[in-house]
């Protein structure tokens, strides 16, 4: 068998492992693999084809953890609108409790709204900032 058809086993082998685990970082590494087949088609040396895979690799591993990284947007999962929906949503509170709870009606269930610190509780509209379990932060609209 010829050198390019190891690599693109390897490449598939790389794949299948992404498949199984569901980390981005092994389609990298395929992606240098790949680049390797690549290099192996060309006719480069083994020594050769090794540099270029593992320099691609390393590139585009290095280029995911930068492009992750600078995506994140450094809040909690419970406060990240990008990740919880209710974050933004608006909620009516009639009538706040003496522990600084109150029951609101949000999609189609009643939940337990607490104020964020700092806010005074008041009947009205309020904007919901962050889920804690199943109790909805919320500050004034």
């Amino acid at each position: 068998m010829e050198a390019s058809t190891w690599w693109w086993i390897l490449a598939g082998m790389a794949v299948v492992a992404e498949l199984l685990t569901g980390t981005i970082y092994l389609l990298m590494i395929c992606l240098g693999l790949a680049s390797g087949a690549v290099a192996a088609h060309l006719g480069l040396s083994m020594p050769l084809q090794i540099v270029v895979a593992a320099v691609v690799g390393v590139l585009c591993v290095v280029v995911a953890r930068r492009v992750r990284r600078a995506r994140s947007s450094g809040l909690p999962a419970s406060a990240d609108p990008a990740m919880n929906l209710d974050i933004g949503e608006t909620v009516t509170v009639h009538q706040w409790e003496a522990d600084g709870t109150a029951r609101v009606a949000y999609r189609g269930a009643q939940w337990t709204a607490v104020l964020r610190a700092g806010s005074m509780p008041a009947p009205g509209q309020y904007r919901v900032v962050e889920l804690q379990g199943n109790r909805l932060v919320v500050d004034k609209a």
